[in-house]
């Protein structure tokens, strides 16, 4: 068990950075010289140390070293055609439904056993920097990890810009006792990867939703009641939740099957790791379910706060045409044809007729603004 005591220091960075300070995804799309175009890094693994090679491998020549000496084999690709995957997935014998989804991309998160693999997809999510959510603004960018993992081999597909696996590569590299754990150590190490990524992700979403309730429920700056927020910028934020649900909550399923069941191809001093990250996972999706519910109740709000401005205005409207009416009441009685009318003649009748019509619209007026109308 001491072996793989500081798993967790290996697989994860020893602080986090926040997202929004971030300079934007890591775009890792390198090709290893002399390889299929899509092969981004080939290498085989012996006792936990990279076995290098006077020159770049290709995974068939990687496969043979690892059949005759031992090990196992990582080769990670970047967006294969078919033409390009055909060739390793009749090397390691991949089933062609898993060959056909790691090509096509755009799915569910998942686990697949087959006879001598296992398949797994995993959504990798970045966080889009914005100096201003709009309505228009993208919060989060998704990409897709599809691993296979054999006794011998762990073969990975990664779909998007971003969802780079090089430093953790790397990483793994630094600590030979866990790599000679062989393929399940590297498959924890990406779950742990992707999970952290999504903890990170959240608590920058997390940052967005506050920053949105704030201007929602701040106080309005005409009598006391908000004028409310642009509803399309919470719809969007809501569509962006929407989108990390989609790859969190997929995944819990895998991860607990992973943590739970025994498997032939998963160390059992790796399963126990899974665990963790299935805690993690839950987690996030709990805050991402409580997300969607809040962005709810803070649309619901924004709209009613909408509605309640727009029946203020109404009320001063109805206000103010109430006044009006005395005077245009008056004006039109006395603008009627007739020979004899009250106080028609009288020398103080026009002076007399404005000050009582002046008197009663500023009665109206105190009386309204008494109640609130005005």
């Amino acid at each position: 068990m001491s072996m793989i005591r500081d798993l967790r220091a290996v697989v994860r960075p020893s602080s986090r950075v926040s997202l929004r300070k971030d300079t934007g995804p890591s775009y890792d799309t390198t090709r290893a010289p002399g390889t299929s175009s899509a092969v981004v890094d080939c290498a085989v693994y012996r006792d936990g140390a990279r076995v290098h090679s006077t020159g770049p491998l290709t995974p068939q020549e990687a496969m043979r070293l690892v059949r005759r000496d031992g090990g196992f084999v990582w080769i990670g690709l970047h967006e294969p055609t078919e033409a390009e995957f055909a060739g390793i997935a009749g090397e390691f014998g991949l089933h062609p439904l898993a060959v056909e989804d790691a090509v096509q991309a755009h799915q569910r998160p998942k686990l697949e056993r087959y006879d001598d693999s296992l398949f797994t997809v995993f959504k990798t999510i970045h966080y889009v920097e914005h100096d201003r959510l709009t309505a228009n603004s993208e919060v989060v960018e998704t990409g897709e990890v599809m691993c296979f993992t054999g006794r011998d081999f762990f073969i990975t597909v990664r779909h998007g810009g971003q969802g780079s696996l090089r430093a953790l590569r790397h990483r793994l590299q630094d600590d030979p006792e866990l790599l000679a754990k062989g393929p399940s150590a590297v498959l924890h190490a990406i779950a742990d990867h992707v999970v952290d990524g999504y903890i990170a992700v959240a608590d920058a979403v997390q940052d967005d939703i506050d920053e949105v309730e704030t201007e929602v429920f701040s106080p309005g700056r005409k009598g006391g009641v908000s004028r409310g927020v642009d509803s399309a910028r919470i719809y969007q934020l809501k569509r962006e939740v929407l989108e990390f649900k989609r790859a969190v909550a997929p995944l819990l399923r895998p991860m607990q099957l992973l943590s739970e069941r025994p498997m032939r191809l998963i160390d059992p001093d790796i399963q126990k790791y899974f665990r963790d990250v299935a805690d993690h996972l839950a987690r996030v999706q709990e805050q991402v379910l409580g997300f969607d519910e809040l962005l709810n109740s803070i649309l619901q709000a924004n709209l009613a706060q909408a509605s309640v401005a727009q029946n203020e205005d109404m009320r001063k409207i109805t206000a103010w045409a109430a006044i009006i009416a005395v005077p245009t009441m008056v004006c039109g009685v006395y603008g009627m044809n007739f020979q004899y009318m009250p106080e028609l003649h009288w020398k103080y009748g026009y002076p007399a007729i404005m000050g009582v019509t002046v008197a009663l619209c500023l009665g109206i007026h105190r009386t309204l603004k008494r109640n609130g109308w005005l």
